[in-house]
Protein backbone atom coordinates (compact mmCIF):
# COMPACT_ATOMS: atom_id res chain seq x y z
CA UNK A 1 0.00 0.00 0.00
CA UNK A 2 1.65 3.19 -1.28
CA UNK A 3 1.80 6.35 1.16
CA UNK A 4 1.58 10.37 0.75
CA UNK A 5 1.82 12.83 3.35
CA UNK A 6 0.27 16.26 3.23
CA UNK A 7 -0.54 19.56 4.96
CA UNK A 8 -3.71 18.74 5.38
CA UNK A 9 -6.49 15.80 4.79
CA UNK A 10 -10.21 16.97 4.39
CA UNK A 11 -12.21 14.44 4.70
CA UNK A 12 -15.52 14.83 2.46
CA UNK A 13 -16.30 17.50 -0.40
CA UNK A 14 -19.33 19.06 0.29
CA UNK A 15 -18.89 23.10 0.46
CA UNK A 16 -17.31 22.64 4.05
CA UNK A 17 -14.80 20.20 2.76
CA UNK A 18 -14.56 22.14 -0.50
CA UNK A 19 -13.87 25.64 1.42
CA UNK A 20 -11.53 23.91 3.77
CA UNK A 21 -8.91 22.18 1.36
CA UNK A 22 -9.01 25.88 -0.90
CA UNK A 23 -8.51 27.59 1.70
CA UNK A 24 -5.34 25.48 2.68
CA UNK A 25 -4.15 25.70 -0.97
CA UNK A 26 -4.32 29.39 -1.43
CA UNK A 27 -2.16 29.43 1.90
CA UNK A 28 0.73 27.18 -0.16
CA UNK A 29 -0.12 24.20 2.16
CA UNK A 30 -0.06 20.68 0.35
CA UNK A 31 -3.91 19.81 0.71
CA UNK A 32 -5.88 16.34 -0.46
CA UNK A 33 -9.42 15.88 -0.21
CA UNK A 34 -11.26 12.39 -0.13
CA UNK A 35 -14.89 11.73 -1.40
CA UNK A 36 -16.70 8.52 -0.87
CA UNK A 37 -18.98 9.12 -4.44
CA UNK A 38 -18.14 9.01 -7.70
CA UNK A 39 -18.45 12.82 -8.33
CA UNK A 40 -17.67 15.73 -6.13
CA UNK A 41 -19.46 18.16 -4.28
CA UNK A 42 -21.10 15.56 -1.25
CA UNK A 43 -24.35 14.99 -0.13
CA UNK A 44 -24.98 18.65 -0.92
CA UNK A 45 -24.45 18.30 -5.05
CA UNK A 46 -25.39 14.81 -4.73
CA UNK A 47 -28.82 14.13 -3.25
CA UNK A 48 -29.11 17.44 -0.82
CA UNK A 49 -29.30 20.81 -1.68
CA UNK A 50 -29.02 21.23 -5.31
CA UNK A 51 -31.19 18.72 -6.40
CA UNK A 52 -34.16 19.01 -4.14
CA UNK A 53 -34.03 22.67 -4.92
CA UNK A 54 -33.62 21.92 -8.98
CA UNK A 55 -36.65 19.55 -8.79
CA UNK A 56 -38.78 22.29 -6.90
CA UNK A 57 -37.49 25.07 -9.95
CA UNK A 58 -38.82 22.26 -12.59
CA UNK A 59 -41.94 21.85 -10.81
CA UNK A 60 -42.82 25.44 -10.59
CA UNK A 61 -41.97 25.38 -14.30
CA UNK A 62 -43.87 22.78 -15.72
CA UNK A 63 -46.92 22.91 -13.02
CA UNK A 64 -47.17 26.35 -14.07
CA UNK A 65 -48.23 28.02 -10.57
CA UNK A 66 -46.46 31.32 -11.66
CA UNK A 67 -48.39 31.51 -14.36
CA UNK A 68 -52.31 30.88 -13.00
CA UNK A 69 -53.13 34.28 -11.34
CA UNK A 70 -53.39 35.35 -15.05
CA UNK A 71 -54.55 32.31 -16.92
CA UNK A 72 -56.41 30.21 -14.54
CA UNK A 73 -55.68 27.71 -11.43
CA UNK A 74 -55.73 24.62 -14.15
CA UNK A 75 -53.45 26.31 -15.90
CA UNK A 76 -50.25 23.82 -16.69
CA UNK A 77 -46.88 24.35 -18.81
CA UNK A 78 -46.81 20.75 -19.41
CA UNK A 79 -49.86 18.80 -19.54
CA UNK A 80 -48.65 15.88 -18.06
CA UNK A 81 -45.70 15.29 -16.30
CA UNK A 82 -43.54 12.77 -15.32
CA UNK A 83 -40.46 11.62 -12.79
CA UNK A 84 -38.46 11.75 -16.11
CA UNK A 85 -39.15 15.46 -16.15
CA UNK A 86 -38.21 16.95 -13.05
CA UNK A 87 -35.19 14.62 -13.17
CA UNK A 88 -34.04 15.98 -16.54
CA UNK A 89 -33.90 18.95 -14.98
CA UNK A 90 -31.89 17.80 -11.89
CA UNK A 91 -29.31 15.78 -13.65
CA UNK A 92 -28.18 18.65 -15.82
CA UNK A 93 -27.52 20.83 -13.06
CA UNK A 94 -25.99 18.41 -10.96
CA UNK A 95 -23.36 17.76 -13.41
CA UNK A 96 -22.62 21.46 -14.48
CA UNK A 97 -22.39 21.81 -10.17
CA UNK A 98 -19.92 18.52 -10.28
CA UNK A 99 -17.42 19.92 -13.00
CA UNK A 100 -17.71 23.34 -10.97
CA UNK A 101 -16.32 21.65 -8.30
CA UNK A 102 -13.51 19.50 -9.47
CA UNK A 103 -12.48 22.79 -11.29
CA UNK A 104 -12.01 24.41 -8.42
CA UNK A 105 -10.46 22.30 -6.38
CA UNK A 106 -8.29 21.33 -10.11
CA UNK A 107 -6.84 25.05 -10.10
CA UNK A 108 -6.62 25.63 -6.68
CA UNK A 109 -3.78 22.36 -6.67
CA UNK A 110 -5.91 19.97 -3.98
CA UNK A 111 -5.48 16.76 -4.87
CA UNK A 112 -8.81 14.60 -4.74
CA UNK A 113 -8.86 11.00 -3.80
CA UNK A 114 -12.08 8.94 -4.28
CA UNK A 115 -12.77 6.24 -2.03
CA UNK A 116 -14.14 5.45 1.47
CA UNK A 117 -11.67 7.05 4.02
CA UNK A 118 -10.96 6.00 7.99
CA UNK A 119 -8.28 6.98 10.13
CA UNK A 120 -6.10 3.96 11.39
CA UNK A 121 -4.46 6.67 13.26
CA UNK A 122 -4.26 10.31 15.28
CA UNK A 123 -2.11 11.27 12.02
CA UNK A 124 -3.09 8.75 9.38
CA UNK A 125 -5.44 7.83 7.11
CA UNK A 126 -6.60 4.71 4.84
CA UNK A 127 -8.73 5.51 1.31
CA UNK A 128 -10.35 2.46 -0.26
CA UNK A 129 -12.04 2.28 -3.44
CA UNK A 130 -12.32 -0.55 -5.70
CA UNK A 131 -10.23 -3.14 -3.40
CA UNK A 132 -7.40 -0.81 -3.49
CA UNK A 133 -6.30 1.27 -0.88
CA UNK A 134 -3.75 3.91 -0.37
CA UNK A 135 -2.10 5.24 2.99
CA UNK A 136 -2.09 9.25 3.35
CA UNK A 137 -0.70 10.84 6.43
CA UNK A 138 -0.92 14.68 7.41
CA UNK A 139 -0.45 17.35 9.80
CA UNK A 140 -3.77 18.31 10.19
CA UNK A 141 -7.44 16.27 9.20
CA UNK A 142 -10.60 18.26 8.55
CA UNK A 143 -13.36 15.70 9.25
CA UNK A 144 -16.17 17.34 6.98
CA UNK A 145 -18.55 14.22 6.09
CA UNK A 146 -22.07 15.64 6.28
CA UNK A 147 -25.17 13.39 7.19
CA UNK A 148 -27.29 10.76 5.85
CA UNK A 149 -30.98 10.28 5.73
CA UNK A 150 -32.16 8.63 9.51
CA UNK A 151 -33.71 5.77 9.18
CA UNK A 152 -35.19 4.16 12.55
CA UNK A 153 -35.03 0.37 13.18
CA UNK A 154 -38.49 -1.25 11.97
CA UNK A 155 -38.82 1.58 8.84
CA UNK A 156 -38.36 -0.94 5.86
CA UNK A 157 -36.74 1.77 3.41
CA UNK A 158 -36.82 0.07 0.00
CA UNK A 159 -36.62 3.11 -2.43
CA UNK A 160 -39.78 2.53 -4.13
CA UNK A 161 -42.69 2.69 -1.81
CA UNK A 162 -41.19 3.79 1.49
CA UNK A 163 -38.44 6.69 0.54
CA UNK A 164 -36.34 9.03 2.28
CA UNK A 165 -34.55 11.96 0.73
CA UNK A 166 -32.38 10.26 -0.99
CA UNK A 167 -34.32 7.65 -2.82
CA UNK A 168 -37.06 10.28 -3.31
CA UNK A 169 -34.96 12.05 -6.02
CA UNK A 170 -34.67 8.37 -8.05
CA UNK A 171 -38.66 7.56 -8.24
CA UNK A 172 -40.00 6.03 -11.52
CA UNK A 173 -43.63 7.66 -11.67
CA UNK A 174 -45.07 10.79 -9.97
CA UNK A 175 -47.46 9.13 -7.06
CA UNK A 176 -50.86 10.35 -6.86
CA UNK A 177 -50.88 10.17 -3.08
CA UNK A 178 -47.93 10.73 -0.63
CA UNK A 179 -47.33 10.81 3.16
CA UNK A 180 -44.88 12.91 4.57
CA UNK A 181 -43.30 11.53 8.31
CA UNK A 182 -41.87 15.03 9.49
CA UNK A 183 -42.96 18.28 9.40
CA UNK A 184 -39.58 20.06 9.22
CA UNK A 185 -37.38 21.72 6.86
CA UNK A 186 -36.96 18.70 4.45
CA UNK A 187 -40.44 17.15 4.88
CA UNK A 188 -42.26 20.64 4.39
CA UNK A 189 -40.12 21.32 0.85
CA UNK A 190 -41.15 17.64 -0.96
CA UNK A 191 -44.44 17.85 0.60
CA UNK A 192 -45.54 21.38 -1.27
CA UNK A 193 -42.91 20.15 -4.52
CA UNK A 194 -45.23 17.54 -4.96
CA UNK A 195 -48.22 18.87 -4.12
CA UNK A 196 -47.53 21.56 -6.34
CA UNK A 197 -47.37 18.94 -9.43
CA UNK A 198 -50.70 17.70 -8.16
CA UNK A 199 -50.24 14.73 -5.41
CA UNK A 200 -52.58 14.64 -2.74
CA UNK A 201 -50.50 14.88 0.26
CA UNK A 202 -49.96 13.81 4.00
CA UNK A 203 -47.92 15.37 6.19
CA UNK A 204 -47.69 13.69 10.03
CA UNK A 205 -45.38 15.51 12.77
CA UNK A 206 -45.36 14.95 16.37
CA UNK A 207 -44.96 18.21 17.20
CA UNK A 208 -47.80 20.32 17.34
CA UNK A 209 -46.00 23.43 15.32
CA UNK A 210 -44.12 23.37 12.94
CA UNK A 211 -40.79 25.01 12.01
CA UNK A 212 -40.36 26.42 15.29
CA UNK A 213 -37.84 28.13 14.85
CA UNK A 214 -39.24 30.71 12.13
CA UNK A 215 -41.52 33.64 12.80
CA UNK A 216 -45.34 31.95 13.96
CA UNK A 217 -47.10 34.16 11.46
CA UNK A 218 -45.06 33.29 8.26
CA UNK A 219 -45.78 29.51 9.47
CA UNK A 220 -49.38 29.86 9.74
CA UNK A 221 -49.31 31.50 6.26
CA UNK A 222 -47.10 29.02 4.43
CA UNK A 223 -49.65 25.89 6.42
CA UNK A 224 -52.81 28.12 4.54
CA UNK A 225 -50.89 27.81 1.26
CA UNK A 226 -50.31 24.84 1.44
CA UNK A 227 -53.69 23.39 2.40
CA UNK A 228 -54.72 25.29 -0.34
CA UNK A 229 -52.78 22.84 -2.17
CA UNK A 230 -55.13 19.85 -0.72
CA UNK A 231 -51.89 19.29 1.72
CA UNK A 232 -53.76 17.70 5.20
CA UNK A 233 -51.62 18.09 7.83
CA UNK A 234 -51.53 15.47 10.79
CA UNK A 235 -49.92 17.24 13.99
CA UNK A 236 -49.46 16.11 17.38
CA UNK A 237 -49.77 12.60 15.66
CA UNK A 238 -47.12 9.75 17.03
CA UNK A 239 -46.33 7.63 14.12
CA UNK A 240 -46.21 3.68 15.22
CA UNK A 241 -45.42 2.08 12.32
CA UNK A 242 -44.99 2.34 8.39
CA UNK A 243 -44.92 -0.44 5.92
CA UNK A 244 -44.89 -1.33 2.35
CA UNK A 245 -47.81 -3.44 1.53
CA UNK A 246 -48.21 -5.01 -1.62
CA UNK A 247 -50.75 -8.08 -0.85
CA UNK A 248 -52.97 -6.43 -3.49
CA UNK A 249 -51.07 -5.93 -6.42
CA UNK A 250 -50.46 -2.72 -6.13
CA UNK A 251 -48.02 -1.27 -3.36
CA UNK A 252 -48.78 1.31 -0.77
CA UNK A 253 -47.64 2.44 2.23
CA UNK A 254 -49.31 1.90 5.33
CA UNK A 255 -48.46 4.39 8.02
CA UNK A 256 -50.58 3.35 11.04
CA UNK A 257 -50.66 6.34 13.78
CA UNK A 258 -50.60 6.02 17.79
CA UNK A 259 -54.03 7.44 17.92
CA UNK A 260 -55.51 4.63 16.00
CA UNK A 261 -55.50 6.60 12.36
CA UNK A 262 -54.01 4.59 9.75
CA UNK A 263 -53.02 6.71 6.26
CA UNK A 264 -52.46 4.78 3.19
CA UNK A 265 -50.81 6.56 -0.10
CA UNK A 266 -49.12 5.05 -2.34
CA UNK A 267 -45.45 6.24 -1.15
CA UNK A 268 -44.50 7.51 2.42
CA UNK A 269 -41.01 9.85 2.19
CA UNK A 270 -39.64 9.05 5.82
CA UNK A 271 -37.69 12.87 6.61
CA UNK A 272 -37.58 12.77 10.11
CA UNK A 273 -34.09 13.64 10.72
CA UNK A 274 -30.29 13.39 9.47
CA UNK A 275 -27.27 10.93 10.72
CA UNK A 276 -24.25 12.28 11.03
CA UNK A 277 -21.89 10.44 8.98
CA UNK A 278 -18.80 10.02 11.36
CA UNK A 279 -19.91 6.74 12.76
CA UNK A 280 -18.73 5.69 9.02
CA UNK A 281 -14.94 6.55 9.31
CA UNK A 282 -13.30 4.68 12.41
CA UNK A 283 -13.08 8.30 14.28
CA UNK A 284 -11.87 6.18 17.63
CA UNK A 285 -9.05 5.16 16.05
CA UNK A 286 -7.96 8.77 15.85
CA UNK A 287 -9.00 9.46 19.35
CA UNK A 288 -12.64 11.25 18.55
CA UNK A 289 -15.87 10.72 20.37
CA UNK A 290 -18.28 9.95 17.73
CA UNK A 291 -22.01 10.23 19.74
CA UNK A 292 -24.77 8.12 18.87
CA UNK A 293 -26.36 10.15 15.98
CA UNK A 294 -22.97 10.20 14.46
CA UNK A 295 -21.92 13.25 15.07
CA UNK A 296 -18.58 15.02 16.25
CA UNK A 297 -17.86 17.79 18.92
CA UNK A 298 -16.12 20.72 18.02
CA UNK A 299 -15.14 24.02 19.25
CA UNK A 300 -15.79 27.59 18.26
CA UNK A 301 -12.84 27.12 16.18
CA UNK A 302 -13.83 23.80 14.70
CA UNK A 303 -10.98 21.85 16.68
CA UNK A 304 -12.09 18.61 18.33
CA UNK A 305 -11.19 16.92 21.35
CA UNK A 306 -7.48 16.07 19.21
CA UNK A 307 -6.03 19.46 18.37
CA UNK A 308 -4.58 18.47 15.13
CA UNK A 309 -8.38 17.27 13.73
CA UNK A 310 -11.09 19.67 12.83
CA UNK A 311 -14.92 18.62 11.94
CA UNK A 312 -16.93 21.44 10.55
CA UNK A 313 -20.38 21.34 8.73
CA UNK A 314 -23.25 19.12 9.15
CA UNK A 315 -21.18 16.73 11.00
CA UNK A 316 -21.03 18.57 14.07
CA UNK A 317 -24.73 19.36 13.72
CA UNK A 318 -26.58 23.22 14.30
CA UNK A 319 -27.50 24.85 12.17
CA UNK A 320 -26.03 22.42 9.46
CA UNK A 321 -26.55 25.10 6.79
CA UNK A 322 -24.31 25.02 3.41
CA UNK A 323 -23.82 29.10 3.91
CA UNK A 324 -22.74 28.49 7.19
CA UNK A 325 -20.75 25.72 6.72
CA UNK A 326 -18.32 27.10 4.05
CA UNK A 327 -17.27 29.61 6.74
CA UNK A 328 -16.17 27.05 9.12
CA UNK A 329 -14.03 25.39 6.45
CA UNK A 330 -12.45 28.71 5.79
CA UNK A 331 -12.11 29.27 9.43
CA UNK A 332 -11.06 25.62 10.13
CA UNK A 333 -8.54 25.92 7.88
CA UNK A 334 -6.80 29.32 9.06
CA UNK A 335 -6.53 28.63 12.31
CA UNK A 336 -4.80 25.15 11.34
CA UNK A 337 -2.09 26.97 10.15
CA UNK A 338 -2.02 29.79 12.78
CA UNK A 339 -4.01 31.95 10.73
CA UNK A 340 -6.75 32.89 12.40
CA UNK A 341 -9.10 34.93 11.72
CA UNK A 342 -11.10 36.73 14.53
CA UNK A 343 -14.31 37.31 12.64
CA UNK A 344 -16.15 34.11 13.62
CA UNK A 345 -19.07 32.84 11.69
CA UNK A 346 -21.57 35.70 11.88
CA UNK A 347 -24.77 35.41 14.78
CA UNK A 348 -26.76 37.02 12.25
CA UNK A 349 -27.19 34.84 9.20
CA UNK A 350 -30.86 34.10 7.09
CA UNK A 351 -32.05 30.99 7.00
CA UNK A 352 -33.90 29.72 3.59
CA UNK A 353 -36.38 27.25 3.10
CA UNK A 354 -37.38 26.39 -0.50
CA UNK A 355 -40.96 24.97 0.48
CA UNK A 356 -43.57 26.64 -2.07
CA UNK A 357 -43.97 29.49 -1.40
CA UNK A 358 -40.35 29.89 0.19
CA UNK A 359 -39.44 31.08 3.31
CA UNK A 360 -36.84 33.11 4.88
CA UNK A 361 -35.63 34.96 7.96
CA UNK A 362 -33.00 36.39 9.52
CA UNK A 363 -32.40 38.06 13.20
CA UNK A 364 -34.88 37.87 15.85
CA UNK A 365 -38.43 37.03 15.88
CA UNK A 366 -41.74 38.31 17.84
CA UNK A 367 -41.18 35.19 20.00
CA UNK A 368 -37.76 35.90 21.81
CA UNK A 369 -38.36 39.58 21.84
CA UNK A 370 -41.14 39.27 23.82
CA UNK A 371 -39.46 36.60 26.02
CA UNK A 372 -36.76 38.76 26.63
CA UNK A 373 -39.19 41.88 27.63
CA UNK A 374 -38.19 43.96 24.49
CA UNK A 375 -40.74 46.63 23.35
CA UNK A 376 -40.80 46.49 19.36
CA UNK A 377 -43.41 47.36 16.85
CA UNK A 378 -43.76 45.74 13.55
CA UNK A 379 -44.01 46.67 9.59
CA UNK A 380 -45.35 45.05 7.15
CA UNK A 381 -45.74 44.89 3.41
CA UNK A 382 -47.58 42.70 0.76
CA UNK A 383 -47.20 41.58 -2.44
CA UNK A 384 -50.45 42.68 -3.75
CA UNK A 385 -49.87 45.99 -2.97
CA UNK A 386 -46.34 46.09 -4.83
CA UNK A 387 -46.31 46.38 -8.38
CA UNK A 388 -44.37 43.63 -9.01
CA UNK A 389 -46.35 41.30 -7.26
CA UNK A 390 -48.63 42.10 -9.40
CA UNK A 391 -46.75 41.48 -12.54
CA UNK A 392 -44.96 37.64 -11.27
CA UNK A 393 -48.80 36.75 -10.26
CA UNK A 394 -47.58 36.36 -6.37
CA UNK A 395 -50.27 38.49 -3.99
CA UNK A 396 -49.58 36.29 -1.17
CA UNK A 397 -46.29 36.98 -0.44
CA UNK A 398 -45.34 38.89 2.64
CA UNK A 399 -42.42 40.81 4.33
CA UNK A 400 -42.89 41.39 7.53
CA UNK A 401 -40.46 43.62 9.94
CA UNK A 402 -39.51 43.75 13.77
CA UNK A 403 -38.50 46.87 14.65
CA UNK A 404 -37.14 48.54 18.02
CA UNK A 405 -39.96 50.80 19.41
CA UNK A 406 -37.22 52.52 20.92
CA UNK A 407 -34.36 52.62 18.99
CA UNK A 408 -36.45 52.36 15.41
CA UNK A 409 -33.50 49.51 14.51
CA UNK A 410 -33.96 46.58 12.70
CA UNK A 411 -34.22 43.58 14.73
CA UNK A 412 -35.32 40.91 11.91
CA UNK A 413 -36.61 40.34 9.12
CA UNK A 414 -39.19 37.26 7.84
CA UNK A 415 -40.62 36.68 4.46
CA UNK A 416 -42.67 34.28 2.43
CA UNK A 417 -43.58 34.32 -1.47
CA UNK A 418 -41.07 34.70 -4.34
CA UNK A 419 -37.61 35.40 -3.92
CA UNK A 420 -37.86 35.27 -0.47
CA UNK A 421 -34.23 33.91 0.01
CA UNK A 422 -33.34 36.57 -2.15
CA UNK A 423 -34.96 39.37 -0.74
CA UNK A 424 -33.46 38.65 2.50
CA UNK A 425 -30.08 39.70 2.52
CA UNK A 426 -31.21 43.51 2.35
CA UNK A 427 -32.73 43.04 5.82
CA UNK A 428 -29.43 41.25 7.13
CA UNK A 429 -26.92 43.96 5.80
CA UNK A 430 -28.95 46.66 7.43
CA UNK A 431 -29.50 44.21 10.69
CA UNK A 432 -25.56 43.67 10.78
CA UNK A 433 -24.65 47.25 11.01
CA UNK A 434 -27.43 48.10 13.14
CA UNK A 435 -29.58 50.06 10.77
CA UNK A 436 -32.79 51.91 11.77
CA UNK A 437 -36.03 51.78 9.51
CA UNK A 438 -35.14 55.16 8.50
CA UNK A 439 -32.60 54.37 6.15
CA UNK A 440 -35.07 52.05 4.42
CA UNK A 441 -37.56 54.66 4.53
CA UNK A 442 -35.03 57.08 2.81
CA UNK A 443 -33.86 54.67 0.24
CA UNK A 444 -33.92 54.56 -3.07
CA UNK A 445 -35.10 51.16 -5.12
CA UNK A 446 -35.91 50.02 -8.76
CA UNK A 447 -39.38 50.16 -9.56
CA UNK A 448 -40.80 47.68 -9.46
CA UNK A 449 -38.78 45.43 -7.57
CA UNK A 450 -40.33 43.10 -4.62
CA UNK A 451 -37.26 44.64 -2.46
CA UNK A 452 -39.84 48.08 -2.38
CA UNK A 453 -41.51 45.88 0.26
CA UNK A 454 -38.87 47.10 2.40
CA UNK A 455 -39.81 50.74 2.30
CA UNK A 456 -43.62 50.07 2.61
CA UNK A 457 -42.83 47.93 5.94
CA UNK A 458 -40.29 50.36 7.20
CA UNK A 459 -43.37 52.98 6.74
CA UNK A 460 -45.80 50.84 8.04
CA UNK A 461 -43.45 50.30 11.30
CA UNK A 462 -42.64 53.83 11.26
CA UNK A 463 -46.76 54.77 11.50
CA UNK A 464 -47.18 52.18 14.25
CA UNK A 465 -43.82 53.45 16.62
CA UNK A 466 -45.61 57.71 16.36
CA UNK A 467 -48.58 56.12 17.07
CA UNK A 468 -47.13 54.78 20.31
CA UNK A 469 -45.45 57.52 20.82
CA UNK A 470 -48.27 60.14 20.36
CA UNK A 471 -49.98 58.02 23.37
CA UNK A 472 -46.97 57.91 25.68
CA UNK A 473 -46.63 61.74 25.38
CA UNK A 474 -50.01 62.94 24.08
CA UNK A 475 -49.06 67.16 24.63
CA UNK A 476 -46.48 66.40 21.58
CA UNK A 477 -48.42 64.25 19.44
CA UNK A 478 -48.58 67.01 16.69
CA UNK A 479 -44.77 67.57 16.91
CA UNK A 480 -43.87 63.67 16.13
CA UNK A 481 -43.29 63.55 12.28
CA UNK A 482 -45.35 60.85 10.87
CA UNK A 483 -44.12 58.77 7.65
CA UNK A 484 -47.02 58.97 4.82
Amino acid sequence: MSSQHFDIVVLGSGPSGQRAAISSAKLGKKAAIIERMRELGGVCVATGTIPSKTMREAAIHLSGLQQRAFYGPSYRNKETITADDLRHRTQLVMAREWEVVRAQLTRNNVEIFVGNGRFTGSHSMVVEHHGESQELTADYFVVAVGTRPYMPTGVEHDGEVILNADSILDIKQLPKTMTCIGGGVIGLEYASIFAVLGVHVTVIDQAKELLGFVDTEIVDALIYQLRQMNVVFRLGEKVESVKADRSGGVPRAITTLASGKIVVTDVALYSAGRQANADMIDGEKAGLNVDKRGKLTANSRYRTEVEHIFAVGDVIGFPALASTSMEQGRLAALEAFGKRDDRLVPEIYPYGIYTIPEISTVGATEELLTQESIPYEIGVARYKEIARGHILGDETGVVKLIVDARTRRLLGVHAIGTGATELIHIGQAVIAHNGTIDYLITAVFNYPTLAECYKTAALDASNRIAAIQAVDNPAHAKAIPTAQ
